[in-house]
């Protein structure tokens, strides 16, 4: 009796869990998608105030501001589309990182160097009044969207994505042997 409940019931454990993973990279894909979407949006619209935002963390000689502020919203707004299709996914969560780990050092120096700036991650950026800054709070969020990012990394290959079409990244024996 022990043995027919058992064959009823769905498998559990590392095996099922493991055939979620392509689903869990969609959601990592579009949620990372929707932040670099979001973020390169608010600064393609004001080009200048994301130079000014660029160009209120001091770190860059004064002839990269204006290159570097215009350009990041074009690389973030690429980032989200290429997570949209799911193509170059591992390359693509990896840029990803590796900007949110520039995003988080910016932060993180112009809070040690006590200045008071709006990041402009999202639109606008600059100087604000000192009881304004809000630098924990932006670090801590950076490194959350660093969740999606490392986990597309370790697993890049997803289902409804341009990789899996073109067979990029081969997957590993049961990455998707339950073809649903």
């Amino acid at each position: 009796m022990n043995a027919a409940v058992a064959v009823d019931r769905p498998a559990r454990g590392p095996s099922s869990l493991r055939r979620a993973f392509p689903w869990i990279g969609v959601a990592a894909r579009l949620g990372l998608a929707v932040v670099w979407a979001w973020a390169g949006w608010e600064k393609a619209v004001n080009p200048a105030q994301a130079a000014q935002a660029v160009r209120a963390f001091d770190v860059l000689p004064e002839s990269l501001v204006e290159p570097i502020g215009y350009a990041l919203p074009y690389l973030e707004l690429g980032l989200a589309a290429l997570l949209v299709v799911g193509l170059g996914t591992r390359i693509v969560a990896g840029i990803s990182a590796v900007l949110l780990l520039v995003f988080i050092a910016g932060i993180a120096q112009a809070w040690a160097r006590g200045l008071a700036i709006d990041c402009g991650c999202f639109g606008g950026g600059g100087p604000i009044a000192p009881d304004q800054t809000k630098y924990l709070q932006e670090i801590l969020r950076d490194l959350a969207f660093m969740v999606p990012a490392v986990w597309l990394l370790l697993f890049p290959r997803t289902r409804l994505s341009a990789d899996a079409w073109l067979a990029i990244d081969e997957p590993a024996e049961d990455d998707f042997d339950d073809e649903d």
